[in-house]
């Protein structure tokens, strides 16, 4: 049995994943497409020429499959992935639902592998695709001098929404240039979107929302030991993407020479840092792309130790779907 189930899959990170597990040259034979809200008869593309059919979550025999991959709300996955586990399948959680769980396996690859063993765990959890995007460039760097602080501000397009996010963006721009009115397009930010800035990102748990705690909790879960992380989330009116202006204060002096040449040796990280105008990359430049791109690297003079550094990345394929995809093949093996 190889069968591999993307679970979420009329969600945006569902679909990225199975476009690359038709990248990879999986066999339409071995994915199994599944959704909570499938009715029968509903079909999605896989690769170029394939379709699957989608089905319904409710009745979905995970039997079948070797591992299930859910992509979907923390609700959903955490009423489904205990059967999945009862019935005998491999569970990689990229909804949130065991963020913080001690008793679950985080997972960024290339970090913390050691965690993964094929013949005695049940489920894998991943981080978001924001404390992806922020930790992946600091692989090297933690490992020669040690995170001892990170402050960050995000600023996600409206696909950390999913497709409904998309759309009222979209909407809302149509009917400023109409000149029509925003009062039935404002259900999923609940301000305006088009043409602004929210500074809110998920649901507020006190004074921080939840995409706040996420960074300073999947953070300890993947780096361990006492690094902290301070994060400000917003939401800015694009499309697809995650941009970040990352500040990070070490244990062990390190200047920015140092950060250069550990982040081009890291896997999946691209510098492109040109001090000139243009010189640096940004949101509409990594839509589709495999990496994630650092510009602006400099010393934090206002601390000991310290870098910042601007990082972007397509949020749903290089910050998200690699990752899962990395874990699945150490659970395949």
């Amino acid at each position: 049995m190889s069968k591999i189930a993307v679970v979420g899959v009329e969600e945006n990170l569902g679909r990225e994943v199975l476009t690359l597990l038709a990248e990879k040259g999986i066999k339409v034979k071995d994915v199994q497409a599944v959704s909570p809200r499938s009715v029968m008869g509903n079909m999605i593309s896989y690769g170029e020429d394939d379709e699957l059919d989608i089905l319904n979550l409710e009745q979905f025999d995970f039997k079948s499959v070797e591992v299930a991959i859910f992509t979907t709300t923390a609700e959903i996955a955490k009423k489904y992935i205990p059967a999945a586990i009862k019935q005998g399948a491999k569970v990689i959680d990229a909804s949130g639902s065991s963020a913080g769980n001690p008793d679950v396996a985080m997972v960024l690859s290339g970090f913390n592998d050691d965690k993964i063993n094929p013949d005695n765990i049940s489920v894998v959890s991943v981080p978001s695709p924001e404390v992806t995007q922020m930790l992946r460039p600091l692989q090297s760097l933690h490992q020669q001098f040690v995170v001892k602080r990170i402050v960050v501000s995000t600023y996600s397009s409206t696909s950390a929404y999913g497709r409904a996010g998309m759309d009222e963006l979209f909407n809302q721009t149509r009917k400023i240039f109409m000149n029509d009115t925003l009062a039935d397009d404002q259900n999923v930010f609940h301000k305006q979107i088009a043409f602004n800035v929210i500074p809110h990102l998920g649901e507020f748990i006190g004074e921080e929302t939840i995409c706040e705690w996420a960074f300073n909790a999947e953070t300890k879960q993947i780096l361990g030991g006492d690094a902290k992380v301070h994060a400000n989330c917003a939401v800015v009116p694009a499309f697809i993407g995650s941009a970040q202006y990352i500040n990070v204060e070490f244990a062990k002096e390190v200047d920015v020479d140092q950060a250069k040449d550990c982040m081009k040796k890291t896997k999946g990280i691209i510098v492109f840092d040109k001090q000139v105008d243009g010189g640096y990359v940004t949101l509409n430049d990594v839509q589709g792309e495999d990496s994630i791109y650092i510009s602006r690297l400099r010393q934090d003079m206002s601390i000991e130790n310290g870098i910042s550094f601007w990082c972007v990345a397509d949020n749903l394929r290089s910050a998200s779907a690699h990752n899962i995809l990395s874990i699945l093949n150490l659970l395949k093996k």
